[in-house]
């Protein structure tokens, strides 16, 4: 499908611009042992990423997201994740090239993450300064709710059906196609590929390499 051309582009965070899998994990990790539970493998925990630190919290506890478990996880999961939310993240194969090459642009950022999180991490990469718009969990409803997208691209003044959502999840895909902007799904984050391609993207790509190509060919 060819996607129109776009006057802003919302990016989603976790394995799509960045590999965060072992700072999530460890914080994952910490909560679990505060709570007396065992530690999880990494790519367990990597299977568990999208949907907001609940969420997260509960498919790795074993218990419904609504459980008071997670109140007691939430918190030591929370602050320990701000405080270590750079250790080992960094950047997503072609992420810095298209984050460069983009401009003028606009571009936001729409993540399930937590806030302080986000900022911690964004701010450890040096890159707070690149998104004209952040939005984050605990700002509002989470991916796959089309106000996401909508309120992440507010500041921009740009409509949702003017802009492209690229992520690496279905919660991404599933947003964008609410909120009624076109949606690029990349391959090689957290999300397996016949469940993001499930999804039904508009467009696939390999990597964040690609975006550029596909900007330009929507502009002629």
């Amino acid at each position: 499908m060819r996607l129109r051309n776009p006057r802003a582009i919302v990016f989603d965070l976790d394995g799509t611009l960045v590999d965060s899998r072992a700072d999530i994990a460890a914080a994952c990790n910490h909560a679990l042992v505060a709570a007396g539970r065992a530690a999880l493998p990494e790519a367990i925990i990597a299977g568990f990423v999208g949907d907001g630190a609940r969420v997260l919290l509960a498919r790795a506890l074993g218990v419904d997201a609504g459980s008071a478990e997670i109140d007691g996880a939430i918190g030591p999961f929370n602050a320990y994740y701000a405080a270590h939310a750079a250790v080992h993240s960094r950047w997503m194969r072609g992420a810095l090239a298209v984050l460069d090459a983009l401009p003028p642009l606009p571009i936001a950022l729409a993540t399930n993450k937590p806030r302080q999180a986000t900022v911690a991490l964004l701010a450890a990469l040096g890159a707070t300064r690149r998104f004209g718009s952040i939005y984050c969990g605990g700002d509002g409803p989470l991916k796959p709710d089309p106000e996401a997208i909508t309120r992440a691209l507010l500041p921009l003044g740009v409509a949702a059906a003017d802009a492209w959502v690229i992520g690496d999840g279905v919660q991404d895909i599933g947003a964008a196609r609410a909120a009624g902007a076109g949606s690029v799904a990349v391959l090689g984050g957290f999300t397996e590929e016949e469940k993001l391609r499930g999804a039904r993207p508009d467009v696939v790509v390999v990597s964040l390499g690609e975006v550029m190509a596909l900007v330009e060919e929507a502009r002629r």
